[in-house]
């Protein structure tokens, strides 16, 4: 169970299955489970898993199991094992007593496998895998019986218990479900439930040589286990026949194990595939599972993303049917809703540029005492930070030939030097090579003590460190590690590497302000105007003081890649497209080379409309999709957004259906898009009424009052009625927070997100900010 306290019950489509049956008796005791297989580190999106099944038997007095679906010996590890405990822990969640491993079941497995044997419900085949997967038929033709499949019961038998004793090779023979070749559902149609493999496993040796597959074994265990709730994502939305076929034919009566489908959590830009991970990090592209780059859990904990932001994320996303992609935006929202209450300010100059001011006594010094945080977070605490006659700046808060609208120091120019004096720029001193090294400012003596007018008055607002006193430190600051989308699937590692952002690692050579020396070396800071940042802890262990980027701030200005100081400032040059990365599909080009209309849409939706290359071509590669498209348009002309859903959203319910078989047109798309956009459902709600709208068709707006699913999310005046249940649910964190506590915020915004099954977070942050105000 969680450590922290109990939390309310949500009110998503899951939990109000589980409350149904808990409400009618049909299960003693809730019992989830978060299933892992130990061939990886655990990503952003397990996080989101580990949540939901924690948090439901949290909510409903249940309990959940941690169990690792150890059937693949080739790529698993004990490495992986202590990896996602520590992970898990980390996230505040704990599992007790319930570590369970699928290995130590796979006695009970092959009596369950030799009993579907006996029933004449499963048979040995002995075609290869080449041979299996042609007779297994296609989405439009039955699939036809092998040669082996009515083998005799006892000679099934006989070949199973040998390929048990180990007198086969690897691919020899595998062990079949004997269901129907004929079903519509290609999971069904003799499903494999064993396969040789002579290799050790990571906890059972050599004992065993046949490894159970996914499908036969998950059911199993979470039967084994009593597991009333298995909770997976869509794509193991088939698979649930074949869960209930082998519970139905292993002697598991209700009530029994159910499985339940949800969207799960996919981050834009991620690379969140072990498949893909793996090989990067044995070839040194990335420095291990835990690069900050990666979107690991162990990465993210590393980087110095704080747990609680992995909650909200989670909470934020929410659970709903539909599978889609969380905007990049999202994780980099809730890490600073988390960190901006608690991360105390300080100054550090990531690229560093002197400043003398000629105006200022030689050898003299001053001590300002500076708060730590910003008026509207009333948090006490000041630190004492040196002021002297030399100075460092950061390189991009100079500009010799500036911008429109540029507020930074220019020659001439006046800027304030943050908590301190105003000063102007008198000279610009150059190297050899006309790089500039050094800037001549005087200062305004009494333009120190805040409010000022006249010659003195300046809009630009600076950090700065002095130079006397300033720390030497490494600032690692991290961007998207792969260049273009990523799409699991169609991947290979070393498409990867080809494809890697040289910029994805900048290192800068920084100064910081003393006041962190002998600060707690886990302690989370904002460098103001840059980003949230802490001391990376491998690297920065000790004396070295090596700092990473968690998140930017919003409007951070740009960091300019360091440059040694005798290089010559290069030129900007535009960049090359890469030969490597196309941002178009071959098949739907060569669509385009065959049909002019095609041609046409594409060059419209990319330069008029302004979609882009990689929209345009995924609505391009036939006239169904455009037609669609251009329907959608006539009713909300917004083009992006019509597009992002047409992609991201319908897509993705939809698989390979053509949208002319879809029970709803162009139009009724385009109305439900307009009533998310402006602000009449949430998002979330809008998914649920597209997933509705798929299955069975209908108008939005109707769909939204028949299957009442009008929500609050929109709606200020009814979202507040869910703030007040929530903040009165919570009345010691009120008080916590009415204290000074200010990072609760976090908390109550995460509670509403779930009780209103998602809304504008702004929205909520400012009721529950004004309410808590009163």
């Amino acid at each position: 169970m969680s450590t922290g306290e109990t939390r309310r019950v949500g009110t998503d489509f899951i939990r109000k299955q589980v409350a149904a049956d808990v409400e009618s008796g049909r299960y003693g005791r809730v019992v989830t489970r978060f299933p892992p297989e130990p061939n990886g580190y655990l990503h952003v999106g397990h996080a989101s898993h580990i949540f939901l099944n924690f948090g439901i038997a949290e909510e409903f007095g249940g309990r959940c199991h941690l169990r690792y679906d150890d059937t693949n010996p080739e790529k698993e590890s004990e490495e992986f094992v202590r990896s996602m405990q520590e992970d898990i822990r980390w996230l505040g969640v704990d599992w007790g007593e319930h570590l369970y491993f699928a290995s130590d079941y796979f006695e009970r497995m092959y009596d369950c496998a030799e009993e579907l044997i006996r029933k004449g419900l499963a048979y040995v085949d002995s075609q290869n895998e080449a041979e299996i997967r042609e007779s297994r038929g296609t989405l439009t033709e039955p699939g036809t019986p092998g040669p082996f499949r009515d083998r005799a019961t006892e000679e099934n038998l006989d070949l199973f218990r040998r390929m048990r004793a180990g007198e086969f090779p690897d691919g020899a023979h595998v062990l079949r479900a004997k269901i129907d070749l004929g079903h519509p559902n290609l999971v069904m149609r003799d499903p494999a439930l064993y396969r040789i493999r002579h290799v050790a496993h990571y906890r059972r040796g050599m004992d065993w040589c046949i490894y159970p597959l996914y499908d036969f074994a998950h059911p199993l265990e979470d039967a084994f286990e009593g597991v009333t709730h298995s909770l997976c994502t869509m794509e193991f939305e088939n698979n649930r026949e074949l869960y209930d076929w082998v519970l139905d034919n292993t002697g598991f009566a209700e009530p029994r194990s159910h499985q339940y489908e949800w969207g799960g959590l996919d981050l834009e830009n991620a690379l969140l595939s072990k498949r893909l991970i793996k090989p990067l990090v044995a070839a040194g592209v990335v420095s291990g599972w835990d690069d900050p780059r990666l979107s690991t859990i162990a990465a993210y904990r590393r980087r110095g993303v704080p747990a609680e932001a992995l909650r909200l994320l989670s909470e934020m996303v929410g659970v709903s049917r539909s599978r889609s992609w969380t905007e990049e935006g999202k994780i980099a929202f809730a890490i600073r809703e988390v960190l901006n209450p608690v991360a105390p300010r300080v100054m550090a100059v990531l690229d560093p540029l002197r400043l003398v001011l000629t105006t200022y006594p030689e050898g003299a010094s001053e001590s300002l005492d500076v708060p730590y945080f910003p008026r509207d977070i009333p948090r006490e605490g000041s630190r004492a930070v040196p002021f002297s006659r030399e100075l460092f700046i950061d390189r991009a808060d100079f500009a010799e030939n500036p911008p429109r609208g540029f507020r930074r120091l220019t020659p001439g120019g006046m800027v304030r030097l943050k908590y301190a004096y105003v000063i102007r720029c008198d000279e610009v001193v150059r190297d050899g090579d006309g790089n500039v090294v050094e800037l001549r400012c005087s200062h305004f003596p009494h333009s120190g003590e805040g409010a000022y007018a006249g010659a003195e008055r300046v809009r630009g607002n600076i950090h700065w460190v002095s130079a006397p006193h300033a720390l030497d430190a490494e600032v690692r600051v991290f961007d998207t590690l792969i260049d273009g989308a990523i799409e699991d699937g169609g991947e290979n590692a070393e498409d990867l590497a080809a494809r890697v952002n040289p910029d994805s690692l900048r290192v800068f050579a920084a100064k910081i302000e003393p006041s962190v020396r002998d600060d707690a070396p886990d302690t989370r800071y904002q460098f103001e105007r840059t980003g949230y940042f802490w001391r990376d802890p491998v690297d920065g262990r000790g004396d070295a003081l090596v700092f990473n980027r968690i998140v930017d701030v919003k409007n951070a200005p740009a960091l300019e890649t360091p440059r040694a100081p005798d290089a010559p400032q290069p030129a900007a040059a535009a960049p090359e497209p890469r030969a490597d990365a196309p941002v178009v599909d071959e098949e739907r080009s060569a669509a385009r080379g065959r049909d002019p209309v095609l041609a046409a849409r594409f060059a419209r939706y990319r330069d008029e409309l302004g979609l882009g290359a990689a929209l345009a071509d995924a609505l391009t590669g036939e006239r169904e999709s455009g037609d669609f498209f251009e329907a959608a348009l006539a009713e909300y002309a917004a083009p992006e957004a019509v597009a992002r859903w047409l992609v991201n959203d319908l897509r993705g319910l939809t698989g390979d259906r053509p949208l002319g078989a879809l029970p709803f047109g162009g139009a009724a798309f385009g109305r439900l898009v307009a009533m998310a956009a402006e602000g009449k459902v949430s998002r979330r709600t809008g998914k649920e009424l597209l997933a509705r709208m798929v299955e069975r068709g209908g108008e939005p707006a109707a769909l939204l009052e028949e299957l009442g699913l009008a929500d609050t999310a929109a709606d200020e005046s009814a979202l507040g009625p869910v703030v007040d249940e929530v903040l009165r649910a919570w009345p010691e964190k009120v008080e916590e927070y009415r204290n000074g506590k200010k990072s609760l915020i976090g908390l109550f915004v995460g509670q509403v997100l779930r009780a209103s099954e998602g809304a504008d977070p702004k929205l909520v942050r400012t009721l529950i900010a004004a309410r808590l105000e009163d």
